[in-house]
């Protein structure tokens, strides 16, 4: 490439010969191998234009990052990087925040924080909070408040022709519509204007298991589910520790199962008294806490890593399937990956009048696992992992949470989020926003014929 046909933007630009290229392209979780032939190192949304519309003049791709939280194939074109793109403006009165697209969620939470506000975020604040968007954000106050895509106000992206537009479900709703839910196929987002919620002091917490302990715990934890509140929000995940001195010492080196909640009125008591009836937490507490530090609760890794994972959507169990997990993730469970179990419904079974593309509100849980590929190879962990998924099949939705998709995948992964004639429509509005599939560097969803 010769340096009159790079563009020129705001932001660094880079080709792989250049210093910096490898770092600019390095996201935290390295299942995937970048190598575009440019990367635009976006500070504006016209670079982000500039960079869309030198794709389209040399029919290359264009691929996103902001943290690489969850990439899905390479980049092999141009990869638009966001991560300098981080303000965030709350107005205080209107309950709202602008967010640019290289923000994370720990940003948002921090500007909302300090007016008794807060975002539907995450278990983790490390993601990019865009991205979390688009795949429709599963929130920590999910069943109090929904999906964080429901409360998207309006959306700011550039589309395959390289046109900024500015769409809310009044204005180019089926853009609108397309965007929140399935993750990056219609354009490249530079900010959005979302709802935050008047929430400050919440209670919340973890308490962790080992040992026999752990198989009665996860008995408990179900058989205690159908009288959760709505504004409690709850999961129950299970690994195996690592013996590293970072790991604190009740748990390290140990088959683990922690029980996460968080509620913003319920009290805690029949939870934690459920589950201490069933073992002797050896580490944790559930109580009191501000918002601001909801990422306490999961405590979730941010040092990069390569990680192999897969999910599923489940209906109600019953006792058999109960027993499938408990085979699975109790004391005897595998340890070549983790498994994380949340609990939906409430507010998430509930569509705001279809503004978004989230189509399968149906399901009561969602069955995450994942393998850190140390020591362990990709195929070997998928494996593993088929073996929990085959087995609590018969609980199984067919279908997945668009926001946990990582890797490659399985075919039709993507298009069982959504009944026939939604994916349809998507594709559909593809055709019409991205004929040439510009927007290929995901789990993809290929413009209609016609």
């Amino acid at each position: 490439m010769s340096t009159d046909q790079i563009p020129a933007t705001q932001g660094p630009v880079f080709v792989p010969s250049d210093d910096g290229y490898e770092e600019e392209i390095a996201g935290y979780n390295r299942i995937v191998t970048h190598r575009p032939q440019l990367v635009v190192g976006a500070e504006t949304v016209e670079d982000i234009a500039t960079a869309v519309q030198y794709a389209g003049r040399e029919g290359l791709s264009v691929g996103v990052q902001a943290t690489g939280h969850g990439p899905t194939v390479p980049a092999d074109g141009v990869l638009i990087t966001t991560h300098r793109m981080r303000d965030v403006e709350v107005d205080p009165q209107a309950r709202t925040a602008r967010v640019a697209a290289g923000a994370q969620g720990s940003d948002v939470l921090a500007a909302a924080a300090s007016h008794g506000l807060a975002p539907l975020g995450g278990s983790t604040g490390a993601t990019g909070f865009i991205g979390y968007l688009l795949g429709g954000g599963l929130p920590m106050l999910g069943r109090q408040f929904g999906y964080a895509a429901d409360r998207v106000r309006s959306i700011d992206v550039v589309t395959a022709d390289g046109t900024a537009r500015t769409v809310t479900p009044d204005n180019g709703s089926d853009l609108f519509w397309a965007l929140l839910g399935a993750r990056g196929n219609f354009g490249v987002v530079a900010s959005v204007e979302v709802d935050l919620v008047p929430v400050d002091e919440v209670i919340g917490g973890s308490l962790a298991f080992v040992g026999k302990e752990a198989d009665a715990v996860i008995r408990a934890y179900f058989a205690w589910l159908p009288s959760c509140p709505d504004d409690v929000s709850t999961s129950i995940a299970s690994m195996q520790m690592p013996d590293q001195p970072f790991i604190p010492e009740p748990i390290r080196g140990q088959r683990t199962v922690q029980v996460r909640f968080l509620s913003t009125g319920s009290p805690e008591t029949g939870f934690v008294d459920a589950l201490s009836a069933a073992g002797s937490p050896v580490l944790g507490a559930v109580g009191p806490m501000r918002y601001a530090d909801v990422a306490t609760i999961h405590n979730e890794p941010t040092t990069p890593t390569v990680f192999a994972g897969r999910n599923g959507l489940l209906r109600e169990l019953d006792e058999a399937g109960v027993e499938v997990l408990v085979a699975h993730l109790g004391s005897a469970g595998d340890d070549r990956y983790l498994a994380e179990v949340r609990h939906l419904g409430g507010a998430l079974a509930v569509d705001p009048g279809g503004r978004t593309c989230i189509d399968r509100r149906d399901g009561a849980l969602t069955l995450y696992t994942g393998t850190p590929l140390y020591g362990i190879d990709e195929d070997t962990a998928v494996a593993a992992q088929h073996e929990l998924h085959s087995a609590i099949e018969p609980w199984s939705l067919g279908a997945v949470n668009t926001m946990f998709l990582t890797g490659a995948g399985r075919p039709g992964e993507l298009e069982s989020a959504f009944t026939p004639e939604a994916f349809q429509r998507l594709r559909d509005i593809k055709r019409q926003y991205d004929p040439s599939n510009m927007f290929r560097v995901n789990r993809n969803i290929t413009p209609a014929a016609g």
